[in-house]
């Protein structure tokens, strides 16, 4: 519906399509501006209340032979301020108010002028739990969308760092920024990108991020290996734009996606180009033998386990100490559901009670459930071992992928011995290689299709790039 000249049918079909009468936080001021009726709009806790003041405070002096004949040319003379925007239809304008924007009606006008004076609840900018460093810039996001594009553009001072913004979402009408560098994107991604969110039919992206990516790639829950790349780091966000890469930005979300993604690009951290090429390289490869190390250990123990007998006496030492009174690998499948619920009681536990409940925990479940006969230490070793390798990954869908496998590796290999644990390798490794990115390349490139010189890049961190532009 367009609006009419008449404030008060405005008024009275907002009062019924908004209910401000039940609404406590939507505000409805009534003024007088320049001898005729007018009314301001706006969410309680939106909105700046100072500028607001201001504004009121140079109205309440225009006088009638002031007023000017069209709501245009009144914002340009009365309304003192940067982000003004003429509104004609309901629909647009019940959107604006419900992000914060200020709506302001006068009778004689058929438009509404909104007043981008809002200002958000957020916290301060500090340093993620999740995407630590060693070294380097200690900022992150934070729930609100436009110091995350602000902290973005404190590190790209280009004008082709293109910010589109659009929403998704019937009910939620959430904010989604979509950051790239124009002459480096990938055009036919981009526009396939900015195509499935204009086509979006969701109520509401209600887990933000998370409920944006399954919207673009559907049908992929089979597949555990993560789609996207997600970091709580401005720093990496920008090293990805300049890379020629795609970030997403959604509001509410402290998270930035970056697509396309490989493995490799997942695998990635901050700290790998914040230390010297040969301190950047050895934190990279340490990480990759990590992730190797998480996924195959306790399989491969349990395999030779399995065949304790054959042990060359060299590894020996690797048999157990005391007899097994449970299988091993109903040890071991405890251990990884117990170390999922512990993981989950850290996050739901008090900070005051962390460090008490966490060494209760350490000598109840370690030294106790060994005497008990419940578990071989050398089975509480090797998954002790296997949760700190876990968290070697930032990207906790990497870590869950892998344990996932792991567990799977473990189960085949329980049931069919040798060709179950090959039969695990394979699926493994299929489940890598026929993974496929948001752009339909391969998961793993440069190792398929096979580019030397772009794998020595994933392997070995070279020297930063001084004039290299990478498309």
């Amino acid at each position: 519906m367009e609006f009419k000249k008449s404030i008060a049918e405005n008024l009275n079909h907002l009062n019924q399509v908004l209910q401000i009468d039940k609404n406590f936080d939507i505000v409805r001021r009534t003024l007088t501006i320049g001898g005729r009726e007018a009314a301001l709009l706006f969410v309680d806790g939106f909105t700046k209340d100072e500028i607001l003041l201001r504004m009121m405070q140079d109205w309440s002096s225009v006088k009638a032979e002031d007023l000017p004949p069209g709501a245009d040319e009144f914002s340009r003379k009365h309304i003192p301020y940067g982000e003004v925007s003429l509104l004609k239809e309901d629909s647009d304008m019940l959107v604006q108010l419900l992000t914060g924007i200020s709506c302001l009606f006068i009778d004689g006008y058929d438009s509404c002028m909104g007043i981008d004076c809002r200002t958000y609840p957020a916290r301060s900018v500090e340093e993620p739990e999740k995407d630590k460093v060693l070294r380097g810039s200690r900022d992150g996001f934070v729930e609100t969308l436009i110091f995350n594009t602000a902290l973005i553009r404190r590190r790209i001072r280009d004008p082709k760092l293109t910010m589109e913004i659009t929403s998704a979402g019937e009910s939620s009408h959430t904010d989604i920024a979509i950051c790239y560098m124009e002459d480096r994107v990938d055009k036919e991604l981009l526009a396939r990108i900015k195509d499935q969110i204009s086509r979006l039919r969701v109520d509401a992206l209600t887990m933000n991020q998370e409920s944006l990516a399954e919207c673009l790639y559907p049908h992929s829950w089979c597949n555990p290996f993560p789609k996207f790349k997600f970091s709580e780091r401005p720093d990496t966000a920008a090293a990805c734009i300049l890379e020629g890469n795609i970030v997403i930005l959604v509001d509410n979300s402290p998270a930035a996606m970056i697509l396309p993604s490989s493995v490799f690009d997942i695998i990635e951290e901050a700290d790998d180009y914040y230390f010297p090429p040969l301190t950047g390289t050895y934190l990279r490869l340490s990480r990759m033998a990590t992730a190797l190390l998480c996924l195959l250990l306790t399989p491969v123990w349990l395999l030779l386990m399995m065949h304790a007998d054959r042990l060359p006496q060299s590894l020996q030492f690797l048999r157990l100490a005391d007899a097994s009174y449970v299988p091993l690998i109903v040890q071991l499948l405890i251990l990884e559901f117990a170390i999922d619920g512990l993981r989950l009681a850290a996050v739901n536990t008090p900070n005051m009670l962390t460090t008490p409940l966490s060494v209760i925990a350490g000598i109840v479940l370690g030294e106790y459930s060994v005497k008990s006969g419940w578990f071989n230490s050398e089975t509480m070793l090797y998954m002790a071992f296997v949760t700190i390798a876990n968290y070697s990954q930032a990207s906790f869908e990497l870590g869950y992928a892998l344990k996932f496998m792991r567990v799977i590796l473990l189960l085949l290999t329980a049931v069919f011995d040798v060709w179950g644990f090959a039969a695990g390798l394979v699926l493994c490794v299929c489940a890598i290689i026929f993974n496929k990115t948001i752009a339909g390349k391969s998961y793993i490139y440069p190792l398929i299709p096979f580019s030397w010189s772009a794998l020595k890049k994933r392997f070995l961190r070279g020297r930063l790039p001084v004039e290299e532009k990478r498309g």
